[in-house]
Parts: structure tokens; sequence; C-alpha cells
């Protein structure tokens, strides 16, 4: 069972922002949540550290330190951390919005947008703004508009059928049970399931097992774990097989991944 949340955190703003462009970072106890609520500016969250999930009223977004999540003016979600996470915030005003998505999406964060927010977040801009910090923020909003939509890199479902398989799986990545067995468990057939998971998740259930897994392993590698220890935990008979699925589905490997992206924990 998944702990409750019993950290409550409200928004700062409702109306409207201070300035076009205002950045907030903030860490955030296990089990945080921020009520469903809705705001007329953009907003691009991004976490340092541990997973923040973004709900909307048809989408669930989870996503590693290689993405952050864009939610357009008037989306109306709610926002949670499981774990604690340290997490940051950049709202935009609305005639800014323009180059970015119409709809709430996964955007890549490049090597040079995480060096911006870094420096953002180790020297927070003041109100006033500074012109010094007014243009770093441009340059992160000029970014972001050239940065690669990825839609949800780990969706989630609230179907009854689907959801309990996926929360089993949270609960445990190494388990490899077929998709036959998650069938009769919850007295669903295969076909049932395959169209459930291409029409929720839009990729098998397979495919979604291995972004599940990137994704303990970017948390894994982050408190040391060496690729060894992480294959085994994750179920992999040998660490080339780990280092092959991640490689594959991040573009580099697990070492590359902790020398670079993962060099600056929170």
């Amino acid at each position: 069972m998944n702990k409750p949340f019993v950290h409550q955190v409200i928004a700062p703003f409702t109306d409207e922002i201070p300035t076009p462009l205002y950045f907030r970072s903030a860490q955030m106890p296990a089990s945080t949540t921020y009520p469903r609520h809705r705001h007329p500016w953009g907003e691009f969250v991004y976490s340092f550290s541990g997973v923040m999930e973004i709900k909307l009223a048809d989408e669930h977004f989870i996503v590693p330190p290689q993405f952050g999540i864009w939610l357009p003016p008037q989306a109306e979600h709610l926002a949670l951390n499981r774990q604690e996470a340290w997490h940051s915030s950049l709202y935009i005003v609305q005639p800014l919005c323009e180059r970015l998505p119409k709809t709430a999406c996964a955007l890549t964060v490049t090597p040079l947008i995480r060096a911006l927010l870094d420096e953002l977040r180790a020297a927070p801009p003041t109100l006033p703004q500074t012109p010094e910090d007014s243009r770093l923020l441009y340059v992160l909003l000029d970014k972001l508009n050239q940065t690669s939509r990825v839609g949800s890199y780990l969706p989630g479902s609230s179907d009854p059928l689907l959801s309990p398989i996926l929360e089993a799986l949270e609960r445990n990545p190494a388990d490899d049970r077929p998709l036959a067995e998650w069938a009769r468990l919850v007295n669903a057939t295969e076909r049932t399931l395959l169209r459930r998971c291409q029409r929720d998740l839009g990729m098998s259930l397979a495919h979604w097992k291995q972004r599940l897994k990137v994704m303990h392993s970017l948390k894994m590698l982050r408190s040391g774990a060496t690729i060894e220890t992480i294959a085994f935990d994750l179920g992999y008979s040998s660490s080339s097989a780990f280092i092959s699925m991640f490689r594959k589905l991040t573009g580099e490997t697990p070492d590359e991944c902790r020398r670079g992206k993962l060099a600056h924990p929170a």
C-alpha cells in the first residue's frame, strides 16, 4: 500500500505572478502533495532529486531527471512526491507560452537546461529581479522552447485492471511475471490487458517495465550503488543485460549517466 500523503503545500500564487518569468525551488519531505488547482500562467516543473508526479484529469506524469514536465496555462493538476524530493518550477506568463506545447507533456532537460536550473537554484532570483537574473530566466525560456517534447516518460493509469499491476511493479520492479499471469491475477484476458496498455500507456507492459527500471536505477545510481547491485535488484541476470537496456532507453551507459546528469545531486 502507498503511504498516505501527510504534508500538504499550497501554491504560492493564485491570480498572478510578480514577474513575467518567476523561478522557485523547494525541498519537499516525503508524502507531500499540492492539492488540485489551476493557474493562468504556464509552469515547467523539474525535480533535482526524487520523483515528482503530476496528475491531470486524464494523464499521470512521472519522469526521471532527464526530463521536466510542462503544464500550459489553465491546466488543472495536482502534484505529489512519495519520497523526499527537491524540485523547482518556472512560472511563465501566458503571452510567453506561445512557442511551448498547447498540452501537458514531458520536455527533455539538456545539459545546458540543467546547468541553468542549477545556477538558479544556487542563487534564486530576487524581487525585484536584477537585469542579470532576468536575462538568465529568458535564456532558460529560449532553451525550453527549443528542446524536444517526449509526451510522458512513464504514464500511469487509473484503469481498475491496469492500476493494481502498475502499483505492484512500482513496489517491485524486478517482478518478471508474464502478461498471462498478470491477466489471471486481475481476472482479465491477455488481449484485454494489451488493449488497455496501448490505450492508457501508449506502449506494451514490457516496455513500461523497462522505463520503470530506468527510473529506479537512476535513484540507485545517485545513491552510489554499484552497477552489479542495481542489475541484481532489478532482476537482471547480468550487469551487461542491464547496461544494454539502460543504453537503449537513455542513449548512454549507467556510468556515463552517473558522471554526467547525476553529477550534481541535491
